[in-house]
This record gives C-alpha cells, structure tokens and sequence, in this order.
C-alpha cells in the first residue's frame, strides 16, 4: 500500500506545477461550480443535465454530476495539491468527452464554442499526470513520508 501511495503521490517537478495547477484548479472549480450548483450564471445539474441529455448522453443528469465532479472536485484536488495524478487523469478524460461530444465541429476558436479552451486543460492536466503535484503540495509531503 505505501509503494502505490508513493507512486500516485511522487512528483517530478519543483514550484512549476504548483505555478499550474493552482490557477487551473480554481478555474475548474468555478466550471464545476457552474454545472452542479448553478452558480456564476450556470445552469445547475438540471439545466446542464438537459443539455447532456440533448448530445445523447445519457443519462443527462447523471453525466452532468459525473463532469460537474470531475471539474469541481478535480479542480479541489489541484488547488491543495492531494492526489494531483488522479484527479488530473480525471479532468483530462473529462476534456476528451467534452472536445469530441460538444466541441469539434465548432473549429479550434472558443469564439465559436470551438475545442481550445478544452484543449489547453487537457494539455495542462496530461502534464500534470506526468509531473505530479509539485514542490509546494500534500502530494510532496505525502510521497516524503513514505
């Protein structure tokens, strides 16, 4: 058990994925937010549920909870640096559904609900997966005990 501790928490990088991960974090978290409780002009489990539900993922409510987590709690996760490669694996798979199911026929460009902002996240929680949590984390405290 100490070995698999180790390995989720072992980070290669020093304060860079803290510079990272915690910005990323807070903007997941307010994307997250966005989806599961209607805050900052989003539309909560419901309205995002439909939405899910409209691309034929089904069942919308449940794929609203299963991302608005992703985000939310994910984003949690790299804010305070705990189990920064999981939570990263989390988010990146996230992107991937989000990219190929609402974004790719829209082009690269956010102006018209294109994949870039997704992609950037993506790429930032693929780093993250490889690097780890960084100098400045629980992740680094954790994986120096063991």
């Amino acid at each position: 058990m100490n070995s698999l501790i180790q390995t989720i928490t072992k980070t290669t990088s020093g304060v860079a994925s803290t510079i990272l991960r915690i910005p990323v974090g807070l903007i997941l978290m307010a994307h997250g937010a966005q989806k599961l409780f209607g805050m900052f002009g989003g539309y909560g489990l419901e309205g995002t549920g439909q939405f899910m539900a409209s691309l034929g993922l089904e069942p919308g409510y449940l794929m609203a909870l299963l991302a608005g987590s992703a985000e939310f709690f994910g984003g949690l996760a790299l804010v305070i640096g705990l189990l920064v490669r999981p939570a990263s694996a989390v988010i990146a798979f996230t992107m991937v559904m989000a990219i190929f199911s609402v974004h790719i026929s829209n082009g690269l460009f956010m102006a018209n609900n294109g994949y870039e902002y997704a992609l950037t996240l993506l790429i930032v929680a693929m780093s993250l997966v490889f690097s780890g949590a960084g100098a400045l984390s629980v992740d680094k405290a954790l994986s120096s005990k063991h």
